[in-house]
This record gives structure tokens, C-alpha cells and sequence, in this order.
């Protein structure tokens, strides 16, 4: 039982990491404007809104790669040959992802893409349990 929360609580931080490191490039290619704080919302999401597709793609593809990610890293740890830690993962990614989609203006293919992506947990479990 301890062997799966760890599971999952490595790859949710190796997920973390992942998504971190991609919307980082993001922004880099899309800075925040001059004089934006850290704890201003009205700014942080008119910046949201102002992104262009291909920024707002680049978080579709940090989630991607985290949910392959943690799918693996969950899978790989709990030694079990079963989903459930890579599931979880991806439920908890889930929740978080909804909670942001609410506070911030994303359109509806924003949303699909954004519920659809946690499924790639399961991919990440598949590639784990290759062997070859």
C-alpha cells in the first residue's frame, strides 16, 4: 500500500515537473506583459485571453507529456501491473485541470483537449509495462 501512494505521488511530481518545464518554454516564447504581478488574476487572465492558439496549444502539450509521465513513473514504482496508480494520477491532474479551465477564459476546444489529455495516463501505463 505505501509502495502505491509513493507511486503516485512520484508521478505526480514528475508530471508536475514536465508541464512545468514546457509551459516555461511557452513562456518564453510568449513573456508575460511588463508590470504583471504574480498574485493579479484580472491580469494573469487577460494574458490568458490574449494568448495565441499556438500558446495555448503549448499547455495541451505539457499536459500531454505529463500524463504520459506520470502514467509511467505511477506504473513503474508500484510494481503491480495494475492502472490504478497511473488513474489516480490522472484524476488528480484532471481536477486540477478543471479547476484552472474555470478561473481562466479557455475555449471549448481548450476544454476537450484539456479533460481528453489525462487519458494519455494510460498510455504512459502501457509503455511501462512493455517489456521489450
Amino acid at each position: 500500500m505505501v509502495r502505491k501512494i509513493l507511486a503516485v505521488f512520484a508521478g505526480v511530481i514528475a508530471a508536475s515537473i514536465c508541464i512545468w518545464a514546457i509551459e516555461t518554454i511557452n513562456h518564453l516564447m510568449f513573456p508575460y506583459p511588463d508590470g504583471i504581478k504574480p498574485n493579479d488574476m484580472e491580469g494573469f487572465k487577460a494574458y490568458v485571453q490574449a494568448l495565441p492558439f499556438l500558446g495555448k496549444f503549448m499547455v495541451i502539450v505539457g499536459y500531454a507529456v505529463g500524463a504520459l509521465v506520470a502514467g509511467f513513473i505511477a506504473t513503474k514504482i508500484s510494481k503491480d501491473g495494475k492502472p490504478t496508480a497511473a488513474i489516480i494520477c490522472g484524476i488528480v491532474f484532471l481536477v486540477f485541470t478543471i479547476y484552472n479551465m474555470t478561473v481562466l477564459p479557455t475555449p471549448i476546444w481548450f476544454w476537450i483537449l484539456g479533460i481528453l489529455v489525462w487519458t494519455l495516463v494510460l498510455g504512459g501505463y502501457k509503455l511501462a509495462l512493455n517489456k521489450k
